[in-house]
């Protein structure tokens, strides 16, 4: 799950080991296992794609790049597994390896070492209690048994209180102990004791970022902004509709991709993460409208969701109640975000966006039941809302909180010209690349399907022709909308163009199916930066 590094490491500044210098009695070369930067790969259980990369005998270059990485990653893989079995008894060393492997997000390669190393230090908190002085020690325990399923008391904690109740004053000094008690309150189930674990945590690790240097005030702010256990590759792995959901695509690399190129600005990671959270949930209901459901399943599902309503879902499969419900949460959290931060609900116009989409999917799923192929203007004028566009806009809106009135509300909701112009790119791209011969199988239907059914005798090389035609014709329309008196936000009409910036690279498939383009992408992003940093820790 190479994915979640990238995560990880968007989120903290990379910086030489010998940067972080001593801070109190610990060295933040401890606190934070930096990864390495060639350890990201494109894992071959997750990847760019819905089926395993495959060497392209066109590209050479590429080809061999994939290989190298392949060779590498396994060979890492290797070198980890002989560090882990060279731990031995040394508890410390092992629960902070377990850290490290958690956060890169290649957990999976150790099940077993993993397992071993947590029986080991449950039984040893059950029988002897957890009488250890180290603040850290004690909270990392805490944590990775409790996230793992582990039963185990957050009394544990009481040893570093006083004799008033209160946690004592001196932990103001150990800052890798107090991260790691701020780590170990987001495993709460209603304790008193975590949650003033994280309040105390929380003041403390605040007041101390004005006397550090600068990278060690951003590795503490990134532990209080987000903290492992609700990190992205977390709540992914977490939610558990791969395993429910068998024929979904599971590739949140490239759904973490979309908010990457959307809001680039360092300063919205936050947003970044939450955006990405609709997003796969579009794919993952996409692939049920497409593959999963029958026709009577997707019509209730549907139904369910324009009434909003968890009873709805009472006769439909199992994995259908588990999406609505995720959809639910996601739905609610985002809602609460952005009141707290921008005193405002947007619960409704979320439903409703959401509501519009499905029944996008739903028309395709009645026109492939019955075998029915529209006309290609009533074709496109669905498809662009089934792009998930409009979804994606009316989230960023929200989450970016800049000129949020009734007004700006009711022209989002409706599917302005700057979000219908960069939908109708995105379903005519998707459609270039599902349209390639006249041997394709049209499961999800193509304007050029639909058009050469409207037009006898017309080819398919003239029909992509008409199509790229258009694609110009609706960047010409973006870019006025852009130009134009707009009452929305810069950053959201800058949103909107990157989405139609990306999508020549999301949905330029090659002929094993692949997106050669958006890897290349990914490397310029994530990798060819290593000689400078090279450089950089030579210098240091």
């Amino acid at each position: 799950m190479a994915y979640s590094c990238g995560f990880y490491a968007w989120s903290i500044p990379a910086v030489g080991p010998n940067k972080f210098r001593e801070i109190g009695k610990t060295n933040f070369t401890r606190i934070v296992p930096m990864p390495n930067t060639h350890k990201w790969s494109i894992a071959h259980d997750h990847t760019l794609v819905s089926i395993p990369l495959k060497k392209d005998n066109h590209s050479p270059e590429l080809g061999s790049f994939t290989d190298e990485f392949y060779n590498e990653h396994a060979q890492k893989l290797k070198e980890v597994k002989h560090v882990f079995s060279k731990l031995g008894e040394d508890a410390m060393e092992s629960m902070m390896m377990i850290d490290a492997i958690q956060r890169l997000g290649i957990d999976h390669h150790f099940e077993e070492e993993i397992e071993a190393v947590l029986q080991k230090q449950y039984m040893k908190s059950s029988i002897h209690g957890d009488c250890d002085e180290d603040l850290y020690e004690v909270a990392l325990r805490f944590r990775l048994l409790r996230q793992e399923g582990y039963t185990v008391p957050a009394d544990v904690l009481n040893n570093f209180k006083n004799k008033e109740g209160k946690f004592k004053q001196n932990l103001r000094e150990d800052i890798r102990g107090l991260m790691g008690l701020y780590e170990a309150s987001q495993l709460s189930i209603g304790e008193d004791i975590l949650e003033e674990a994280g309040n105390f945590s929380s003041l403390l690790l605040n007041a101390c970022l004005q006397h550090l240097d600068h990278h060690q005030a951003a590795v503490v702010k990134n532990t209080l902004e987000h903290p492992h256990h609700k990190s992205l590759a977390r709540w992914w792995k977490d939610l558990g509709l791969t395993e429910e959901l068998k024929f979904a695509r599971d590739q949140p690399l490239k759904w973490y991709m979309w908010p990457m190129a959307i809001i680039p600005d360092p300063r919205l990671s936050e947003q970044r993460i939450e955006l990405t959270k609709p997003i796969s949930l579009i794919y993952i209901i996409d692939d049920i409208f497409d593959v999963g459901g029958t026709l009577d399943e997707l019509t209730l599902f549907t139904e369910a969701v324009n009434r909003w309503d968890l009873s709805a879902f009472k006769e439909l499969p199992e994995y259908m109640k588990m999406c609505f419900k995720t959809l639910d949460d996601i739905t609610n959290e985002i809602s609460t975000k952005v009141h707290k931060e921008h005193k405002w609900n947007p619960v409704g116009s979320l439903r409703k966006a959401w509501a519009s989409l499905c029944n996008a999917f739903l028309v395709e799923a009645k026109w492939f039941a019955s075998g029915h192929v529209p006309k290609a203007e009533e074709y496109l004028k669905n498809g662009a809302v089934s792009s998930g566009v409009h979804v994606v806009l009316v989230h960023l809106f929200f989450l970016l909180g800049h000129g949020i009135t009734k007004e700006n509300v009711d022209l989002v909701d409706d599917f302005p010209g700057i979000i219908s112009s960069t939908a109708t790119i995105l379903r005519l791209w998707d459609d270039l690349g599902s349209a390639k011969d006249e041997n394709q199988d049209g499961h999800d239907g193509s304007y050029v399907e639909c058009y050469l059914k409207e037009h006898r005798g017309s080819s398919v090389e003239n029909a992509r022709q008409i199509v790229a035609h258009m694609i110009s014709d609706m960047w010409k329309r973006l870019n006025k909308e852009c130009l134009s008196p707009n009452p929305i936000s810069t950053s959201f009409t800058k949103g909107s163009l990157n989405i139609a910036r990306m999508v020549p690279l999301m949905y330029s498939y090659d002929d094993q199916q692949c997106l050669p383009g958006l890897e290349e992408h990914m490397k310029s992003l994530l990798l060819e930066n290593l000689p400078y940093r090279n450089a950089q820790k030579i210098n240091e």
